[in-house]
């Protein structure tokens, strides 16, 4: 079977696949026979189809871009051009961030499809670990780290201008899956949409209210504004809770297929937001046995944590580099202790207020929007799935509107207290 044009895969025919390229073949065992080989396809996403590989000697994932929305259908036509932008991005994170991104082993463009390192088991989704109430004590420690050293050595901290344009330049062809985000999080939920869904009739009045909220508006402008005027750092695009995969001791980001030169604050609201979505999902997940009361204080420790980390080693990293080629704060205009310091707290104090509202922005479009999380999806009762989520939709809302207030991440935990 020839694979010179693009063709979507099945389990038969991703054999042939494999057995004709060695870069795969090798990996498994299956450079002299394809008897041992076990294909599962896994794909519970919106987009791809995706496939673990076991061979006799090893393991490892095929990752396949389709023209179309996988979960839509056809009716929704989608470039299957991200998965170049996706490759690229895995190998130049997984280069500054080794021990927290899946290694790449092959990527074919014509056939849109990616072959890399498989997270067997126990690695689970971290959404799905959330919902189970298993707590990670490496997390905040390895989420802050990621994002830090991807986000600070893919910005003009750390580049010159010239490197920066061109990289930009490379990412700006991403533009339909920035388009899809552009509808999904900064625009379908502000206006009636027939791929909007909510928990009706419970939540109907909430939704309405949030297509009729002026001063919501403005700021979720503002925000759209920069998501698509910010060229900032080479960001993930998609950096949920479902797009990290853990054990115990393991944290590994996957499916940057959203990637693109953006706000950073873009990243961090969006992990952090789903983490606040997790807390306020909690109450629909607790049991006579276990009422979730102190699972719900480990999430906010680590929504803390992970702040206060990556600041801290963000602002080491820039500390470290001052001298070097990046061309944001020259270091012979900014060059003594004092101005230098003054410089970072107001860069962070602004990324700060920038994580809060987008991380608000996501929090709302998964509550009103088209794509829901299965944190609130899997309380089966109605009325309490409701409740959880008319919670979280109060506070996204007064954090997207008041953002600028919260001086430290520790006023945003208390402000989440309050509200639940």
């Amino acid at each position: 079977m020839s694979f010179e044009e693009f063709t979507p895969l099945n389990e038969k025919s991703l054999v042939d696949y494999i057995m004709s390229t060695p870069a795969l073949s090798s990996k498994i065992g299956a450079d002299k026979s394809d008897d041992d080989l076990v294909i599962k396809e896994v794909g519970d996403g919106n987009l791809n189809f995706v496939f673990i590989v076991v061979g006799s000697s090893g393991s490892l994932v095929i990752k396949q871009a389709l023209p179309y929305i996988r979960c839509i259908g056809e009716s929704w036509p989608m470039t299957k051009e991200r998965a170049y932008f996706e490759a690229t991005t895995l190998r130049k994170h997984g280069n500054l961030s080794p021990d927290h991104v899946p290694e790449v082993y092959h990527f074919d463009r014509t056939m849109a499809l990616i072959g890399m390192r498989y997270l067997e088991p126990p690695h689970i989704i971290l959404r799905k670990g959330l919902i189970a109430g298993i707590e990670y004590p490496f997390l905040a420690d390895h989420m802050s780290d990621y994002m830090a050293k991807t986000l600070f050595f893919t910005s003009l901290l750390y580049h010159d201008t010239t490197e920066h344009r061109r990289a930009v330049t490379e990412f700006c062809g991403n533009v339909e899956l920035c388009r899809l985000t552009e509808q999904v999080v900064f625009s379908d939920p502000y206006r009636v949409s027939t791929f909007n869904r909510w928990t009706s009739p419970y939540l109907d009045d909430d939704a309405k209210a949030v297509r009729e909220d002026s001063a919501l508006k403005l700021e979720i402008a503002e925000l759209k504004s920069m998501f698509c005027e910010r060229a900032q750092a080479l960001i993930h695009g998609d950096l949920h809770t479902g797009s990290v995969m853990v054990t115990q001791d393991s944290t590994q980001v996957i499916d940057p297929e959203f990637s693109f030169y953006g706000p950073m604050g873009f990243d961090i609201g969006a992990y952090l937001g789903n983490l606040i979505l997790a807390f306020f999902a909690q109450d629909g997940h607790a049991t006579q046995e276990n009422d979730r009361k102190e699972y719900k204080q480990w999430i906010l420790r680590t929504i803390e944590q992970t702040w206060n980390l990556f600041n801290k080693r963000f602002i080491a990293l820039w500390d470290q580099n001052k001298d070097g080629p990046g061309e944001a704060y020259l270091a012979d205009i900014y060059n003594n202790t004092e101005v230098l310091k003054f410089v970072q707290e107001n860069y962070m104090r602004n990324l700060l207020h920038d994580s809060l509202g987008f991380g608000a922005a996501k929090m709302i479009r998964r509550i009103v929007g088209v794509a829901h999380v299965e944190d609130f999806e899997s309380i089966e009762e109605d009325k309490r799935r409701a409740i959880c989520e008319r919670s979280a939709l109060e506070f996204a809302k007064m954090l997207l509107k008041e953002r600028r207030k919260f001086k430290s991440i520790g006023e945003v935990v208390s402000a989440i207290q309050q509200q639940s």
